[in-house]
């Protein structure tokens, strides 16, 4: 099974505002990088289109280190999920669960794989962290051009 590194980033203008993602993905010698964005969303959507994004592009099963900034995709995919599918895709306060869609999504291509989740800190002078974080900052300004 290849191994793959893959780091993604997320960013909002005006959160809710507009949204761009970036993904890194790394292997053997090889890099490949790509992004997107959205007129009218937020950071933490942002956050998980990049991971499920990321995930979507990889054609056969690999074994995936994916790293983070957000807390809410790494603690979210890690710990959470599992509570908020048991109950029915509601918080311990029994509201609906924000960003549904994109769990599931993550959920579904997370599956194809063997994932570990990995957290860094943000702005912290991790070089591939500082790449993606560009890349989602480019495409929200490519969009609004």
């Amino acid at each position: 099974m290849q191994k793959i590194l893959i780091y993604t980033d997320g960013a909002c203008r005006h959160n809710p505002g507009p949204g761009g993602w970036g993904v890194l993905i790394k292997y053997g010698s090889s890099e490949k990088t790509f992004t997107g964005a959205e007129a009218q969303t937020t950071n933490n959507r942002m956050e998980l289109m990049a991971a499920v994004m990321g995930l979507r592009s990889l054609e056969q099963p690999a074994e995936v280190k994916l790293y983070t900034d957000s807390q809410y995709v790494q603690k979210g995919i890690s710990v959470w999920v599992i509570d908020w599918q048991r109950r029915g895709w509601k918080t311990s306060q029994g509201q609906a669960v924000k960003n549904q869609d994109l769990w599931q999504a993550l959920l579904l291509e997370a599956s194809r794989h063997q994932v570990s989740w990995h957290w860094v800190k943000a702005h912290a002078g991790d070089p591939d962290n500082e790449t993606v974080d560009r890349l989602a900052r480019q495409a929200i300004d490519e969009l609004l051009v």
